[in-house]
């Protein structure tokens, strides 16, 4: 059986706007909004040595992490998690986390969300204040 793709399904990190709301640049390749997608969403992330990305939690969706490159520090629930590359993590729903480089390089990892929450305003909870709160929160789209 031959299954005809007909919609976007490769997305280039370049090609979409850098997310800084909440530390870091981050960047949702992979989402209902980019490909249609309907499971899950995911992206890259790159961080400066000492930048972080503020606590925050998701209700509705497991995070996956991988570390590519750098020194990185999850923190999940008040549990520090040493992270290298090669590194991989699962966060489970609703465990708040804070990611840190702790590097003298800039960290680079990929990251993926699933399942998608049940409105894009209900996907995340910030228990920090963002790092830029002028920013708006990531688009991702899906169901509204």
């Amino acid at each position: 059986m031959t299954t005809e793709i007909t919609r976007t399904v490769r997305v280039h990190a370049d090609d979409v706007e850098a997310n800084t709301r909440r530390g870091g640049d981050i960047r949702t390749t992979l989402s209902p909004k980019t490909t249609g997608c309907t499971s899950g969403f995911g992206g890259v992330l790159t961080l400066a040595p000492g930048e972080h990305v503020t606590e925050h939690y998701h209700p509705y969706s497991e995070e996956f992490l991988h570390v590519v490159t750098g020194r990185l520090e999850m923190t999940m629930d008040g549990q520090v998690v040493a992270l290298g590359p090669g590194d991989s993590l699962l966060v489970p729903i609703g465990v708040r986390h804070r990611l840190v480089n702790t590097g003298t390089e800039p960290a680079h990892a990929a990251f993926h969300l699933s399942p998608l929450a049940p409105r894009p305003d209900l996907g995340h909870v910030d228990t920090e204040k963002p790092a830029r709160p002028e920013q708006p929160n990531p688009s991702v789209g899906g169901a509204s």
